[in-house]
Formats: C-alpha cells, sequence, structure tokens
C-alpha cells in the first residue's frame, strides 16, 4: 500500500465524521427541535446501555465453574458505582477492575 491511498483514505474517513458530527447543528439550526428527535435523545442512552449489558455478559457460562460470578460481581460493582459517585468514567473502570482481580487472582 502506499502512502498516497492511506492518505487519502484517512482524509476521506475524517469529512465523513466531520460531516455527521455536524449534520444535526446544521438541520437543527433554528432551535426547533423536533419531539421524536428529543425522545429518541432521552431514551436511547438506556436502550443502548441495555444492549451492551447483553451483549457483554451473552457469552457466560453460568454453568461453568465460576458460575458467572466475576460476571455478576462486576456488573454489580458498576451499578453500585455509578449510584454512589455519578461517575461514568469511575464506574466503568471499577467494575473492569474487580472483573479482572477476580478473574487473575480469585478464580
Amino acid at each position: 500500500m502506499n502512502n498516497t491511498y492511506i492518505i487519502l483514505s484517512i482524509a476521506v474517513i475524517a469529512a465523513v465524521t466531520l460531516t455527521l458530527r455536524a449534520l444535526p447543528f446544521l438541520i437543527f439550526r433554528s432551535g426547533n427541535i423536533p419531539n421524536f428527535v428529543t425522545y429518541l435523545g432521552n431514551t436511547l442512552p438506556y436502550a443502548i446501555m441495555g444492549m451492551l449489558v447483553v451483549y457483554c455478559l451473552r457469552g457466560t457460562d453460568f454453568l461453568s465453574t465460576t458460575h458467572g460470578i466475576p460476571e455478576i460481581a462486576a456488573a454489580l460493582s458498576v451499578v453500585i458505582l455509578h449510584v454512589w459517585k455519578r461517575k461514568t468514567l469511575l464506574s466503568i473502570c471499577g467494575g473492569t477492575a474487580v472483573y479482572m482481580v477476580l478473574i487473575q487472582f480469585v478464580f
């Protein structure tokens, strides 16, 4: 692969990303946002989080030797940390740390 192809690919990807990010601001420039867009903005984050939980736990074998304890403990720690501190990054890092400690040292 030559450098021209790589540079052009990156430029196209950057242009598409920038366009997609700027498009809502251009479409709703007047500030009049339709009700369904507001509804989607309020409901989609929760739906996406639910789908991510299902996606992350889909391969958990509850009949194995660990019975899914590390996965459940990590998910519970994310919920507890988020309810307690309301910091998304802390919740994600804390849940990951709990899972890794359980996998590496306990199970």
